[in-house]
């Protein structure tokens, strides 16, 4: 089958899934339930795909749940996400610094 076939159905498909919304809920939403739901999609998708991808990045998953809870620890302690992040990079490198000795 043709590339620019399957370029073509992804571009259309992408293409409904943003407009057909748009052009449906012309009104504002006035469901406070509703609203606070759609609030939490981006949240809950994106935790959806990074919270796996944290414990199988690393050699071992050890390291992965360590960074995982420097990660949990920083963030209920309100800090950036630049701090967050190096804090669970520096986690996975003590770690496996400290199971490579074992």
């Amino acid at each position: 089958m043709n590339i620019y076939i399957y370029i073509a159905v992804m571009a259309v498909t992408t293409y409904l899934i943003r407009m057909v919304p748009l052009v449906l809920l012309k009104k504002d939403i006035k469901n406070k339930y509703f609203r606070a739901f759609l609030k939490y999609i981006p949240v809950c998708c994106l935790t959806a795909m990074t919270v796996p991808a944290i414990f199988y990045a690393t050699n071992s998953i050890i390291s992965g749940i360590a960074a995982f809870l420097v990660a949990v620890l920083l963030a209920l302690f309100k800090r950036d996400l630049v701090t967050v992040a190096a804090g669970s990079c520096i986690a996975v490198f003590i770690t496996e610094q400290i199971l490579r000795l074992f």
